[in-house]
This record gives C-alpha cells, structure tokens and sequence, in this order.
C-alpha cells in the first residue's frame, strides 16, 4: 500500500499557510515582534494552526471560548474572531508582561472588547467558575505538566456539543521517545492517554504544528 504521509517540509508549511485564511497583516506583525524575544518565541502559535482555530470556533458558532496559555496573543485573536458577535473569551495566562503585547494587538484586530483577560494561575482560575458558565471552545496551551488536570477542569466547563484544542501533543516528538522522561513529556502522555480512553468525548490526534487533540464533548 502506498505511504500517504506527507513529511511538513518548511516549504510544504510556506504553501499551507498561503492557502490558508486569516494570516492577515496584524498577525504577521505580531508573529514578527514574538519572534525577537527569542528563544521563548516558539510558544506562538502556528499560523496554519490558527487558521484551523479560526475556523473551528466559527463552526460552532461559539459565544464563549476559554483559552489556557495566551503568551502575546496571536491565538486570542484567532478565537476571538472567529466568535459570535457579543462572544467572549476568558483567556488565562500569568504574564502581565507577555499579554501586554497581546493587548496592544487585540486592539489593532478590532477584538479588545471579546477578551477578558485574567492574570493568574489558570487552574485557580477554572476551579473559581461554576458549571453554570459553560463554554462552547476551549484552547490548552499553558505549562504542560498541568496538562491533566487543565483537561479535566475543561471538561467540566464545556457544553455538550464543546469542543477543546489541546496544544503540543507531541512535545516535539518526545511522547514516542521512551528515553524522554521530563515530567511535562510524561504529562503529556498522560493527558493523551485519558483523552482516548474517556468515554465523555470524541477525539483525534492530529499532526498539525507540534500536535494537536480536538476533543468533542458528548
């Protein structure tokens, strides 16, 4: 049988991302200014990777979408378009000093007024919400070793019918190394593992950026 896996060349990325919607000027800008911070500009989001959550927001028509991980705000901006009119996002993150470039973003998109941004721990954050503050989208992107329990207090947040993105999956192709025991590679196959096997959602794995799960609540 031929092999229909496609390596992602840096060129293949290039055309992807082309042929993708929503890579616009203000998120050019911004990927350009996250990218002279340095090192730490690999916690941006792909840009095809925010097409994808651009899309899937819109899909579900959500109102409410919840984002674990905001860094300078280029996936805030990729969910907060894609929301009805009058939706909101709590996005969480504990950076004053990386959401501040996020915010002067927010604004240039036209999306300020649907993000609520909220500095602190994410996992304080989700267990102060009560069940009744449903979300329609949720986007794990924080520290990975609070990956499984990030998971499970989204789970609890979401509607029947909400779907959550879980960032990273592959930690750079470490999950499948079994010489790889950092604990937020072990996190991860951790979060992964109750993923397939919790019977509350649909999910895949798929290979887009570092890895993404999309999990569809029951």
């Amino acid at each position: 049988m031929p092999d229909k896996f496609t390596s992602m060349t840096a060129e293949l990325q290039r055309y992807a991302i082309a042929h993708s919607d929503g890579h616009d000027e203000v998120l050019r800008e911004l990927a350009a200014e996250t990218e002279k911070l340095g090192d730490i500009a690999v916690m941006q989001t792909a840009p095809e990777q925010g097409s994808l959550i651009t899309l899937l927001v819109t899909s579900l028509r959500a109102e409410r979408a919840l984002e674990l991980g905001t860094f300078t705000g280029y996936s805030a901006i990729c969910i907060a378009r894609g929301l009805a009119d009058g939706g909101t996002l709590v996005a969480c993150d504990v950076s004053d000093e990386w959401t501040a470039i996020g915010r002067r973003y927010f604004e240039r998109a036209g999306v300020a007024d649907k993000v609520d941004l909220r500095i602190g721990p994410a996992l304080e954050t989700l267990r102060a919400m009560d069940e009744e503050e449903t979300f329609d989208f949720a986007f794990i992107d924080a520290d990975k070793t609070g990956y499984p329990d990030y998971y499970e207090e989204v789970v609890r947040l979401l509607r029947p019918g909400g779907m959550v993105m879980v960032d990273n999956v592959f930690m750079g192709g470490e999950v499948v190394d079994s010489d790889a025991d950092r604990e937020g590679v072990v996190a991860m196959r951790l979060v992964s593992d109750l993923i397939v096997a919790d019977d509350r959602v649909l999910s895949v794995m798929l290979g887009v950026a570092d890895g993404i799960t999309l999990a569809l609540k029951l």
